[in-house]
C-alpha cells in the first residue's frame, strides 16, 4: 500500500509538471489568403483552447443558421446545468431565456459560459453531444488535433487543441459566415438595460485588426487569436500560454509586425481544408483517448487496470482512461452491427476473428459507408501490418447521434496490434488499441 501511495503521489507530481508545460508558449502567423505559415513556435504542440473553444461554438451557430435549424430569434432556454455555469457569465437563471442573437454575442463579448452552455443543448440535445457535434466539425475542417468536451473552454483535462487547428478555425469562419463574422468586432452590446463590453483589448487599438476571441484558464494560459487585414493582406496570428494578457497581446503585435509584410495581397481566403470524411476520432473508442503530446501518468496508473491505449498522430502511445460520462448506445443486431468493407458482402459477413485478442479503431464516421472507405484507404496506405485482417465498422448512438466506428481486428497479439498502430500513426491516422471482445 505504501509504494502504491508513492507512485500515486509521484504521478500526481508529474500531471502537476505537465499541466504547467501545456500551458508552455505556441504562436503561429497564417496567411489566409494562401495559407502559408509566415512565423510559428509550437505550432503543433497540444494545449488547452480556453474560451478559443466558443470560435468553433460560434461556427455551429452560424451553420445552424445557414441550414435554416435556426434564426437570430430563435429562443435559447436555460437548464440548470447551463445557469450553473461559473463566471463569466449573463447570470441568466435556469428556466429563463436569450435569444440566438444574445448567446452569439455573449459569447464573442462576455465570453459567457453559460450562454455558451445553453447554445450547446439547444443545437446538441446537451452540452456533451454538441461538444461531439463540434469535433466533428473541426476534423472536416482539417483540424485534426482539436478535442471538444465542452463549448465554453472550461477546464477539461482531454480538451485540448494547437495554433495551428486554431487559425485554421479562423480561416473558416471569415471565409464560410463573411457577414456573420463581423460580429466578432462587436465591442459592446446591450442586454436587458446594460452594457456589456468585451475585453479583447488589442483589438480596439490594433490597426486592421477585427477579431476573434481571447480565452485563459490556469491550465491554458492567456491565449488569443487575432484577424488582420492591411493593405490587401490578410493574416491570422495565435498566441497560446501567454503568462499574462498584456504579454500575450505584446507577443501577438510582434509577430504580426515582423511578418505581416510577407503576406500575400488579393481578395481570396484560403480554400478548405477538409479531410472529406467527417470524422470524431478522439472521443468513441471504447475508452476515450487522451489526445497529449505526452502520457498522462495517472491515466498511465488506470491503465494498470486494463485500460485502452492510444496512439494519436506524432506522439508515442499513451493510455487513456475511461470516459465514464459518456452517454452511447451499441446496436447489437447481427445485421446493423457489423459491416464488411465491402458492401456487396455485407448480407454475408465472413465471421470475425473475435477470438483474437487485440483490434485497433482509426476513427468513427458519420456513416457505415464513410467508416468502410477509411479503412479502405488505411489498408491501402498501410499495406503489410493490415493485410489479411478482418475490417468492420461498428453503429453507435451516442445522444441521439448515430456513428460508425471504423476497426480492424484479428491480431494475434497485443505487440502486432501495437505495431500496426505506430505505422497507422506514421501516416497521419488516430489509432486506439484495445483487446477484442467476444
Amino acid at each position: 500500500m505504501s509504494k502504491l501511495l508513492i507512485a500515486f503521489s509521484f504521478c500526481v507530481a508529474i500531471l502537476t509538471l505537465s499541466a504547467t508545460a501545456q500551458a508552455g508558449s505556441a504562436q503561429l502567423l497564417l496567411d489566409a489568403r494562401t495559407g502559408e505559415v509566415l512565423a510559428s513556435e509550437n505550432a503543433d504542440v497540444l494545449n488547452h483552447p480556453a474560451s478559443l473553444t466558443k470560435m468553433m461554438s460560434v461556427y455551429m451557430v452560424f451553420d445552424a443558421i445557414k441550414a435554416g435549424k435556426l434564426s437570430w430569434d430563435s429562443p435559447v432556454p436555460f437548464s440548470k446545468h447551463a445557469a450553473s455555469r461559473p463566471p463569466t457569465k449573463l447570470f441568466v437563471k435556469a428556466g429563463d431565456s436569450i435569444t440566438v442573437r444574445e448567446a452569439v454575442l455573449a459569447m464573442i463579448v462576455r465570453s459567457a459560459n453559460d450562454a455558451s452552455a445553453a447554445i450547446g443543448e439547444k443545437i446538441g440535445g446537451s452540452e456533451e453531444g454538441f461538444a461531439a457535434l463540434m469535433t466533428r466539425k473541426a476534423r472536416s475542417l482539417g483540424m485534426m488535433n482539436t478535442t471538444f468536451f465542452n463549448a465554453s473552454g472550461l477546464p477539461h483535462a482531454q480538451q485540448f487543441t494547437t495554433a495551428r487547428d486554431m487559425s485554421t478555425l479562423g480561416v473558416a469562419l471569415m471565409r464560410d459566415f463573411p457577414k456573420e463574422y463581423e460580429l466578432f468586432a462587436t465591442k459592446s452590446f446591450k442586454f436587458r438595460g446594460k452594457t456589456i463590453n468585451g475585453h479583447n483589448n488589442l483589438m480596439y487599438r490594433y490597426k486592421g485588426m477585427d477579431g476573434i476571441k481571447t480565452g485563459y484558464t490556469n491550465a491554458s494560459g492567456f491565449n488569443l487569436v487575432s484577424a488582420v487585414e492591411h493593405d490587401g493582406r490578410r493574416v491570422i496570428g495565435v498566441v497560446l500560454g501567454g503568462r499574462t494578457a498584456a504579454g500575450r497581446d505584446k507577443i501577438m503585435e510582434r509577430l504580426i509586425d515582423a511578418n505581416i509584410k510577407k503576406a500575400s495581397t488579393g481578395r481570396q481566403l484560403l480554400v478548405s481544408r477538409s479531410t472529406g470524411a467527417q470524422m470524431d476520432l478522439a472521443r468513441l473508442g471504447d475508452a476515450v483517448p487522451v489526445p497529449g503530446s505526452r502520457q498522462s501518468a495517472l491515466a498511465a496508473v488506470q491503465g494498470l487496470a486494463g485500460a485502452s491505449e492510444v496512439a494519436t498522430p506524432g506522439t508515442a502511445s499513451a493510455y487513456a482512461p475511461s470516459s465514464g460520462t459518456a452517454t452511447a448506445e451499441i446496436v447489437a443486431t447481427p445485421a446493423s452491427r457489423f459491416a464488411a468493407v465491402d458492401p456487396q458482402q455485407t448480407a454475408s459477413t465472413p465471421s470475425l476473428s473475435f477470438e483474437s485478442r487485440w483490434q485497433v479503431q482509426i476513427a468513427a464516421a458519420t456513416s457505415a459507408q464513410a467508416a468502410m472507405d477509411l479503412l479502405s484507404q488505411a489498408r491501402q496506405k498501410v499495406g503489410g501490418p493490415l493485410q489479411g485482417l478482418d475490417t468492420y465498422t461498428e453503429m453507435v448512438i451516442r445522444n441521439g447521434v448515430t456513428f460508425y466506428r471504423a476497426r480492424f481486428t484479428g491480431f494475434e497479439t497485443k505487440e502486432a496490434a501495437r505495431a500496426a498502430c505506430d505505422k497507422l500513426v506514421r501516416q497521419r491516422y488516430d489509432c486506439v488499441l484495445m483487446p477484442a471482445r467476444g
